[in-house]
């Protein structure tokens, strides 16, 4: 099979002899300056009339010379390659710094804008000959769970019934996504959160950070709108509605959830996680749950309800989600296949108000115009075939042990510092300091020694108001778990005397 080779090699003049030089030069200086990447396959010297202009003998020549100079290597049976340790030239000089100011919208040079979207990312991560010993980082999954075997299986099913009937060339405007996918979502969500929808109420979204950029784009009035998010709270979530320009409102959160009295007046979306707030883990009073549902309906705010990992319950009742019947007209329900599925699935769904629909199935056309055909398929047939119901009663039942394990690690060890947060959702749980500690410090000590453990400082707008770990279990098995533990006791000790 003949190589793609795109690259413009001039030919030397008829009757050359320069022939061999002409065309060395050329593949020398597209090898040292990055156009030909190491890996690059290099025609065939069959191929060398066709594609150089040159006999197969000459182009011979111009490989063994490059290769002389290891910039690139014959694999036997296979043909020649661009080598992996060819040398560099020197990088050219940086462009001035006024050349460049300007370019970029200034809004993603602001240094909170990086932590927002980046607050996962740890120093450690770049740095080589780092290994991570125990991830506990919030909304991880462990994705060894994942039933991968039958996730293939659906998946081959949808490309198989993709070839023999392809999709219709239509228009993909007014695209809510995958009907069969939308009305699996509707049925999900009512048996796992008693959220009353119909497969029209659903649209389908590349996770739910689309879904929060989707709504930013289409409830905010730049300059104008007051957005209230929990404090602290999920930071992804702050930077597309800041993006769009809404005036981000931070309001405190205590034990029964965000503190309606405390919200401004004139906010007119407010973002939160009511079954399991994010990073504190407690679920939202009934009392401030009716509350919070009055100043909609009072002031005509849209509530945005982040339901990232509520299908995950270990104790207690039920919680339903805010959205209902009765509320269906203020309240946006976002949803994700992350948690109880994996994240790299970029998967998520919209269950918003009747009036706000068409907005946002247009903002979406205006951004991919619809999620890949064949995982919506895929998934919508993973759902109705009952393997997404066997797949999370499973693993309820090994994160509950894995949470069960990390609260009496942390009673055992770490009892005189740290105080748990009660909840009973989610994948992590919040731990307060009861003494004054340095938990980002502890956070950054335990980083070197591979265990990664969030502080509280980074989930919160401005100064931290509590201090305090945030600690999740579902991405580390026991043995992991119990070494973190330690770690972490190890550190807090230490930095407590």
């Amino acid at each position: 099979m003949g190589t793609l080779f795109e690259l413009e090699i001039t030919a030397a003049a008829k009757g050359s002899r320069e022939i061999a030089s002409h065309l060395f030069r050329q593949l020398r200086s597209a090898i040292l300056d990055g156009r030909l990447l190491p890996g690059s396959r290099l025609p065939s010297t069959r191929a060398a009339p066709d594609v150089f202009g040159a006999s197969r003998n000459t182009v011979q020549d111009v490989y063994d010379r490059l290769a002389q100079e290891g910039l690139v290597g014959a694999r036997h049976g296979s043909g020649t390659y661009v080598s992996d340790t060819r040398p560099k030239l020197a990088a050219p000089a940086s462009p001035r710094a006024t050349s460049v100011q300007g370019r970029v919208n200034s809004f993603w040079e602001r240094s909170e804008i990086g932590s927002w979207i980046g607050f996962w990312q740890e120093s450690h991560e770049s740095a080589p000959g780092n290994q991570i010993v125990a991830d506990l980082r919030p909304a991880l999954v462990d994705q060894r769970l994942f039933p991968h075997a039958a996730f293939r299986q659906v998946m081959a099913r949808a490309l198989r019934k993709l070839e023999m009937t392809p999709s219709p060339s239509k228009s993909p405007q007014g695209n809510q996504g995958n009907g069969q996918l939308r009305r699996a979502i509707a049925e999900h969500v009512s048996l796992t959160r008693a959220l009353a929808c119909g497969a029209d109420d659903v649209l389908v979204t590349s996770g739910a950070q689309q879904g929060f950029d989707l709504l930013a784009r289409t409830l905010v009035t730049s300059g104008e709108t007051i957005v209230a998010v929990e404090d602290p709270g999920y930071p992804p979530i702050r930077a597309p509605f800041a993006l769009a320009g809404a005036r981000i409102a931070p309001v405190r959160v205590d034990s029964e959830g965000i503190v309606i009295d405390e919200i401004p007046a004139g906010a007119k979306v407010i973002c939160v996680c009511p079954s399991h707030q994010f990073p504190l883990g407690m679920p939202m009073s009934p009392r401030r749950r009716q509350a919070l549902l009055r100043f909609a309906e009072q002031t005509g705010a849209v509530i945005v309800e982040d339901d990232y990992d509520g299908e995950f319950r270990y104790d207690g009742s039920p919680i339903e989600a805010l959205r209902s019947s009765a509320s269906s007209g203020h309240v946006c329900y976002v949803g994700s296949f992350s948690k109880c599925m994996f994240p790299s699935l970029r998967l998520g769904f919209l269950v918003p108000p009747r009036w706000a629909l068409p907005a946002l199935v247009a903002a979406k056309n205006s951004t991919d115009w619809h999620c890949s055909v064949p995982v919506q398929a895929a998934v919508a047939r993973f759902i109705l075939d009952g393997h997404l119901a066997r797949h999370i009663r499973r693993v309820r039942r090994i994160y509950r042990d894995r949470r069960g394990l990390l609260l009496n690690l942390l009673d055992q060890r770490l009892g005189q510092y740290l105080t748990v947060v009660p909840s009973f959702y989610g994948m992590h749980i919040a731990a307060l300091a009861r003494t004054r500690i340095e938990c980002e410090a502890v956070s950054q000590a335990l980083s070197r020694r591979g265990i990664i453990i969030h502080s509280l400082d980074r989930f919160f707008v401005g100064p931290p108001g509590q201090i305090g770990f945030v600690i999740a279990y579902a991405a580390a098995d026991s043995h992991q778990l119990r070494l973190a533990v330690d770690a972490l006791a190890e550190e807090v000790a230490e930095l407590a005397n």
